[in-house]
């Protein structure tokens, strides 16, 4: 089965969305990225966590607005939260537990990467063992305060193996192994 990766656009200060979840700071940073084309079609699945789902969208307001990718990616969906809507998602699975929620969206994705999206979902897979990989543009901007990529209140550090570094217009590009 394929990997897990947990993938953000992050400001040089480590938020991965403004205060209250705003994410229109990024969208002059999401501009033509060669690594990111490449990653959208190794993606099979993506785990989102509830917040990102319901509105973290650096597209709010526009036609891309709830397409992952701004529209890029299509494909199965899993959502990790105790609230599912009443009314069916197309695409959308909504799971109530992370061990359900990575072994669906596993399995959905065959050999490709599973998407973790939401800062959440990110922290749990990592505190859980299960993330493989983390992807990050870091965009040439510093926002002060917001969610951060990452956030653990006992400091504990978490060690990361450097595949790859690039630059994109508008960002640099890391792509990290998970060494635990």
């Amino acid at each position: 089965m394929g990997k897990l990766l947990y993938s953000a656009t992050m400001s040089l200060d480590g938020f991965i969305a403004g205060p209250g979840g705003d994410m229109s700071w990024a969208v002059p940073y999401l501009g033509p990225n060669p690594v990111v084309g490449e990653l959208i079609g190794d993606i099979g699945a993506l785990l989102v966590g509830a917040r990102t789902f319901g509105g973290d969208d650096p597209h709010r307001g526009t036609e891309k607005e709830g397409k992952p990718f701004g529209g890029g990616w299509e494909g199965p969906q899993f959502v990790l939260t105790h609230h599912a809507p009443a009314e069916p998602v197309p695409g959308v699975t909504f799971v109530a537990d992370l061990a359900g929620g990575v072994a669906a969206a596993k399995a959905a994705s065959g050999e490709k990467y599973v998407n973790v999206l939401g800062a959440t979902v990110g922290r749990e897979c990592l505190e859980a063992g299960l993330l493989d990989e983390i992807f990050v543009c870091i965009a040439p901007v510093l926002l002060g305060g917001g969610i951060r990529l990452f956030d653990r209140p006992d400091g504990k550090p978490v060690r990361l193996e450097r595949l790859h570094q690039s630059e994109a217009p508008g960002a640099t590009n890391l792509w990290l192994r998970v060494l635990g």
